[in-house]
């Protein structure tokens, strides 16, 4: 099985080392082609009004420098002369990944991009607690998380998002696999300074996000100590609404 790695923390993050040495128990043919710097909330972000360049840093690792979006799309154009890879996976991203971050994660938008050109893909992320960072939970529980998830039989236009919680390894209760949260991030911080030159500028943060922790979520099953596991789909299309909508539409 040839395997491909990408992220949004950049290839020199913490969490893609942790990622090579569990697709190092999955395969022998384990490829990296990663942002050459942080590229956190950049979503499904495509460079479009800039030069994208592609840098060869050993056997079967690169770098680029761009999204993470960019970084899988060069590596199916430019790396693989004798096949694909069968799968994709994205992480382990530090900071969890959880409700609608998934609208703004480049981790999962990897993802995504693979899932669009019709490869199976997995996004990893480590929840962390603000008084440190640890990939325990990970490290201890990815080859069994990953293992049952590399054969799936995944439809079309899908991937699937894991998270880990913010706990050590020994601790971490078990695996659910659930749907999506919601929380929101309209009350998260906003830092106002002033640059050098004494103008104004704004600092978005992620801080004091109100959590809806509903029954059976990716929100709480990770507060519950639990690894979430939440199949994602490519369609956005609200089916049910078409039919009202078509209606306001009709002769």
């Amino acid at each position: 099985m040839r395997i491909l790695l990408t992220n949004d923390d950049g290839i020199h993050a913490p969490g893609m080392a942790v990622l090579q040495e569990l697709a190092a128990q999955l395969s022998d043919d384990v490829w990296v082609c990663a942002p050459s710097e942080e590229q956190s909330g950049a979503g499904h972000s495509l460079t479009l009004h800039l030069p994208v360049r592609l840098q060869k840093l050993g056997e079967k690792r690169y770098c680029v420098t761009g999204t993470p979006t960019d970084s899988i799309n060069l590596a199916l154009r430019k790396l693989f002369d004798d096949g694909r890879p069968d799968l994709v996976i994205s992480g382990v991203n530090a900071g969890e990944n959880l409700g609608d971050d998934i609208t703004y994660s480049g981790t999962i938008s990897a993802a995504m991009e693979a899932a669009l050109a019709g490869i199976p893909a997995i996004a990893l992320s480590q929840a962390f607690r603000r008084n440190g960072a640890s990939f325990s939970a990970t490290e201890a529980w990815g080859k069994q998380v990953l293992e049952p998830l590399i054969d799936v039989a995944m439809a079309k236009r899908t991937l699937i998002n894991v998270n880990f919680p913010a706990l050590p390894a020994e601790e971490v209760r078990g695996i659910r696999v659930v749907r999506q949260g919601f929380h929101d991030y309209s009350r998260g911080s906003l830092v106002e300074g002033k640059d050098p030159r004494g103008r104004p500028y704004y600092w978005f943060g992620l801080q004091d996000a109100e959590h809806t922790l509903d029954h059976g979520t990716d929100l709480e099953a990770i507060a519950e100590g639990y690894i979430a596991i939440t199949p994602l789909q490519l369609d956005l299309t609200h089916h049910s609404a078409i039919g009202a909508l078509a209606e306001r539409f009709t002769q």
